[in-house]
């Protein structure tokens, strides 16, 4: 019982991290323009956000008892994330070998 309640609270703190990348985009709706140095540590972040959320919703989402929408939700968005990186990452080198 305890430990369903601390999967539940890892759970919903999975779907808030993976979530936050998603303030990436609040500069741009502000119109507020950032230094570079802000933005590779914004994107740093982001990476680190992107992985430790991938994680904690991968340990909720192991044990078939603590399994909910919640869990799944937040291992899609993760699974989303490392996709989207990986591509930006392949496409970085694709572009670099053709130059």
């Amino acid at each position: 019982m305890i430990e369903n309640k601390k999967l539940q609270k890892l759970s919903v703190a999975a779907l808030v991290v993976s979530a936050l990348p998603l303030a990436t985009f609040l500069p741009t709706l502000l119109k507020i323009t950032l230094s570079e140095g802000v933005r590779s540590i914004w994107a740093g972040a982001n990476i680190v956000f992107v992985l430790v959320a991938l994680c904690l919703s991968v340990i909720c989402v192991r044990s078939s008892e603590s399994r909910s929408a919640v869990n799944i939700i937040s291992t899609a968005i993760s699974v989303f994330w490392v996709l989207m990186i990986v591509g930006i990452v392949v496409l970085a080198l694709f572009l670099n070998f053709l130059q």
